[in-house]
């Protein structure tokens, strides 16, 4: 047993910027492999692969790197990215991006768990980062690490009340290395915040997501978003922060969770949606660089943007604005079958949110 070691890693992890670091020593996940196997034949995973594509190996660490003895787990804060109002006067209608997905926060992430291997390096060990692939259960890793634990939204919350805006990876490493902290236990209590919050009930159950109807995955999926879940959608282009935003302890972590001004829309995690459509597939996917697209394809992204423009009919509470009818006009016919379906939904969208418009000043003429 390296003595010492494990706690001047976790000194050289919140030195690079970690908002906790914790080692302990390597063995199988039984359990965890067990139940993503279940998740997956339930259904649940949709097309999602990630730690689903292969459960015997994202559940054992040990495969990830020869001679692997122990595991150093680090998390990365995103709190600081912001939030944005979508509603407004003008004639704009904002798009919403979730708040992991305003910025590179991987990078940053594996930057400072990088300082961490280099350490080990430096002193003999072979060390491998692991972050946001299939490698590893990050969850997992970091509940036994004694990082915190899974909410019933089965995001991790740091122990000691710091909430979730956090993203976890780890570097699996030969030394061997002392635990530094037991297992977190659950903090949430009867608390279920979370579950009612979830504007499509994915949350089967407390930890057990439906991607199926997750509005993280839908809007990455590559198939049409199903018609039953597009109002859901709301103003969000890529990603859902809502079971986050209403956890107590998360929500205590950030301060004021309304710290973004509704005027700075694009420093604060909203886009002009039809600017955006005006632009082209490349600039498109330039400007989507650290969102998962599934195949780059930029289909994925104007199919967003179209039903985000359907549902500004429930903001507009009449026409739609010239600039947001136009936009969904020109892709009617585009080339994309899936683009303009849902193209032809906003356009009815639209157009029904008008004539009932109608009928209502209609009925207010009316002596």
């Amino acid at each position: 047993m390296t003595v010492g070691l494990a706690g001047e890693l976790r000194e050289v992890g919140l030195a690079a910027g970690l908002a906790a670091v914790e080692c302990c020593p390597l063995s199988s996940w039984s359990a965890t492999r067990t139940a993503l196997e279940q998740h997956r034949a339930a259904g649940f995973a949709a097309t999602m692969q990630f730690t689903l594509r292969s459960p015997a190996r994202s559940s054992d660490p040990r495969r990830a790197l020869t001679g692997a003895n122990s595991i150093v787990v680090g998390a990365w804060a995103y709190g600081d990215s912001t939030v944005a109002s979508t509603s407004g006067g003008d004639e704009q209608v904002w798009a919403q991006i979730a708040r992991y997905a305003q910025r590179d926060i991987y990078a940053e992430l594996d930057a400072a768990l990088g300082a961490v291997a280099a350490e080990l390096i430096d002193r003999g060990h072979r060390a491998r980062v692991v972050s946001d692939d299939n490698a590893v259960v990050d969850r997992e890793a970091a509940w036994r690490a004694g990082l915190g634990f899974a909410g019933k939204n089965s995001n991790v919350l740091l122990r000691g009340g710091r909430g979730s805006f956090v993203v976890i990876g780890s570097v699996i490493t030969s030394a061997l290395l002392e635990r530094t902290a037991l297992p977190a236990a659950d903090e949430c209590g009867p608390c279920r915040r979370c579950i009612d919050a979830c504007p499509t009930g994915a949350i089967v159950e407390p930890g057990v997501v439906d991607a199926r109807r997750c509005l993280a995955w839908v809007l990455q999926a590559p198939e049409p978003i199903p018609l039953e879940l597009r109002s859901a959608v709301g103003q969000r282009i890529y990603g859902c922060d809502d079971c986050q935003e209403v956890c107590p302890p998360t929500r205590r972590s950030l301060g004021d969770p309304d710290v973004a001004s509704a005027r700075d829309h694009e420093t604060s995690g909203a886009v002009d949606a039809v600017e955006w459509l005006q632009a082209t597939d490349a600039e498109l996917l330039d400007r989507a660089r650290r969102w998962y697209v599934p195949g780059r394809d930029a289909a994925i992204i104007r199919r967003n943007l179209l039903v985000i423009l359907g549902n500004s009919a429930n903001l507009a509470g009449g026409p739609a604005p010239a600039p947001v009818m136009a936009a969904v006009v020109s892709h009617l016919d585009h080339d994309n079958s899936m683009v303009a379906e849902h193209a032809s939904w906003a356009f009815a969208a639209l157009h029904a949110a008008e004539v009932a418009a109608e009928a209502r000043r209609g009925n207010n003429d009316r002596p």
